[in-house]
């Protein structure tokens, strides 16, 4: 499976947060960077490669990222 340009970033930005020390906020920061700094665009296909179940390869902290804090994302 080829990573795409987004779960790249994704995982980027992903392994950032996943070095702070309180879990639960840096899933709400992960999460409201999404939000703030990709275009609508980005997210809806990003969201949508995500509910297409390509995961594999996606950074373990962005997937739970998404499933507990989509509503952020969104």
């Amino acid at each position: 499976m080829q990573e795409s340009h987004l779960m790249r970033m994704g995982n980027q930005i992903a392994t950032f947060f996943d070095s702070m020390p309180d879990r639960q906020d840096a899933m709400v920061e992960l999460a409201t960077h999404l939000r703030k700094f990709w275009e609508p665009r980005m997210r809806r296909a990003f969201l949508s490669e995500f509910d297409s179940g390509n995961v594999q390869g996606m950074h373990p902290f962005l997937v739970t990222t998404v499933q507990q804090h989509r509503a952020l994302i969104e």
